[in-house]
């Protein structure tokens, strides 16, 4: 209990050895090295998850807690997890160094770069001799051959690479000749790829002013480097599939931008058409024939109003002539006579001085009144030398378009009549 309870997590290092691989899947063996040795089992399910090749001889780093077997008295290590010796410690390093730069926020999205969409030069930081050159550059040739390529070649394996690296991507950033830089290589084993996990590496990676896309071994190969980049690539070929465009796709977006050209000159043309049909139609409103047809038309309906206006003016006087008569008729002299002669006969016995200043009364209000009449009367205009000039018809003549040559028209004077034949208008 005191064993299973305080070493519950436990890392040992050694040789596999007295290996027996039991019917039920198990496994047994010893850990051993120069010093010590450790009795050790790994059950069936733990087992299934080890992905090398595992004999005597084998150096492996193993994961586990201790227990006792109770009927011999011994005690061992119950495995969970076991690796190659090397790739163990290294995976550690990893997580280790991982975890570190995690801290630091080297990982952060906040900090990330955008990736050029159409990048004009890219920059390849990888092994000239290398898988991954060649599949970058084939897939750029095919996609998109108008891009440009600069190689700063570098070691990508062995103790110097991590540097060798570290120089390209800095000389790539002091001339600053590329848009993007694509960092990596092909697959490999961890320790093929551990320079790609050097801290220097990350914090220049991370510092870099241009961006980078991380493209290191195979899909399920997972660098320090991947994490710091801008952009990971699950391999070379798909970053450079990443910073291209394929030209099937340039095709397609130079047929729509020429169709969207050709609606937009045919919109342009439409919209010339009709400002210039708008400009013909404000040249016409401003052209003198149309002008003076507005005049003309304009000059008719003044004529019409002014006919309009004599006819009701003539109109209005025959009214008032009419009430004037009506009127001359009530104040006729002959009701105040009949009236006087009543009041003369009356008084006439015993008034007839009363009588006769009655009549010159009379008189004198008779000549006033006649002089009124005068003055009204329409004969005292033709008097002044004014005439009424009348059609065969008897209408009154008011405009010489209403008679024609030839015609016969009578001239109504102050004193007489007079028939006359139109010969000129």
């Amino acid at each position: 209990m005191l064993l299973e309870s305080e070493f519950l997590n436990v890392w040992i290092s050694g040789e596999i050895s007295n290996l027996v691989k039991a019917t039920s899947g198990h496994w047994y063996f010893s850990l051993k090295d120069n010093k010590a040795q450790i009795k050790g089992a790994m059950f069936r399910g733990n087992n299934r998850n080890v992905r090398a090749q595992v004999e005597n001889g084998t150096q492996v780093l193993v994961r586990g807690r201790l227990s006792l077997y109770e009927p011999r008295g011994d005690y061992q290590l119950i495995v969970e997890l076991m690796e190659p010796a090397g790739e163990g410690l290294l995976k550690q390093e990893f997580e280790a160094l991982k975890n570190n730069l995690l801290q630091m926020g080297l990982f952060d999205q906040s900090s990330k770069q955008a990736i050029p969409v159409e990048p004009k030069r890219v920059g390849l930081v990888t092994s000239p001799t290398g898988a991954a050159v060649h599949d970058i550059l084939t897939v750029l040739q095919r996609r998109s051959p108008q891009t440009e390529v600069i190689i700063y070649p570098t070691m990508v394996q062995g103790k110097q690479a991590a540097d060798n690296i570290m120089w390209a991507i800095n000389t790539a950033n002091v001339r600053k000749e590329v848009d993007v830089l694509i960092v990596g290589r092909g697959g490999g084993s961890l320790e093929d790829l551990w320079c790609f996990n050097d801290e220097g590496l990350a914090h220049t990676i991370f510092n870099s002013a241009i961006p980078i896309i991380s493209a290191v071994g195979h899909e399920v190969d997972v660098s320090i480097s991947d994490f710091v980049a801008d952009l990971r690539a699950p391999t070379p070929s798909a970053a450079a599939e990443i910073v291209s465009t394929d030209n099937s796709e340039l095709v397609t977006k130079v047929r729509n931008l020429h169709s969207r050209l050709i609606r937009a000159y045919a919109h342009q043309h439409q919209a010339n058409k009709n400002q210039q049909n708008q400009l013909k139609r404000s040249l016409a409103l401003l052209h003198p024939s149309y002008q003076l047809q507005l005049a003309q038309q304009k000059n008719d309906e003044l004529q019409i109003a002014l006919h309009r206006a004599m006819t009701q003016t003539l109109k209005n006087a025959k009214q008032r002539e009419h009430l004037c008569r009506e009127r001359l008729n009530g104040l006729s002299p002959k009701h105040e006579l009949t009236a006087a002669k009543q009041r003369m006969a009356y008084a006439s016995s015993s008034l007839p001085k009363l009588m006769q200043s009655i009549i010159a009364n009379n008189n004198r209000k008779f000549v006033s009144m006649a002089e009124k009449l005068n003055i009204v009367s329409p004969l005292a205009t033709l008097t002044r030398g004014y005439s009424i000039t009348t059609n065969e018809q008897g209408n009154v003549i008011s405009d010489s378009k209403q008679v024609k040559k030839g015609e016969v028209v009578n001239i109504r004077l102050a004193n007489g009549e007079l028939n006359a034949k139109i010969t000129d208008r």
